[in-house]
C-alpha cells in the first residue's frame, strides 16, 4: 500500500478508519475538510495543522515522526478535493 511506502502503521490507518464509523467523529472530520483546496493541501503548514487537528478529534496521540509521515504522504498525493479522480484513488488505497 502507498501509505505504507511512507512508514505509515496499518495499525494507525485500522485504527482511523474504526473510529471514522463513529458518525460524530465522522461529522466532525467532515466539518474540519470540507472547506479545504488543493493548494491547502499542499502547504505544509496548512497540512500539519489539520493533521493535529484531525489528530485531536480521533483522540490519536502521534509522535512528530508519525505526524511527519502523514505530512509527507499527503503532500506526496497532491490531492485535489474537488477531483473525483483523486478521491477515488484514496479511497481505494484505505480501503
Amino acid at each position: 500500500m502507498s501509505y505504507q511506502r511512507y512508514g505509515i502503521s496499518p495499525q494507525l490507518v485500522e485504527r482511523v478508519k474504526l473510529k471514522m464509523k463513529n458518525p460524530a467523529v465522522k461529522e466532525k472530520m467532515k466539518n474540519l475538510l470540507g472547506e479545504v483546496t488543493k493548494y491547502d493541501l499542499q502547504d505544509r503548514i496548512k497540512v500539519r495543522k489539520l493533521t493535529r487537528t484531525a489528530a485531536v478529534i480521533l483522540q490519536e496521540k502521534l509522535t512528530e515522526v508519525q505526524e511527519e509521515q502523514i505530512i509527507n504522504f499527503v503532500l506526496a498525493q497532491k490531492i485535489d478535493p474537488n477531483n473525483t479522480l483523486h478521491l477515488l484513488k484514496l479511497w481505494g488505497m484505505f480501503r
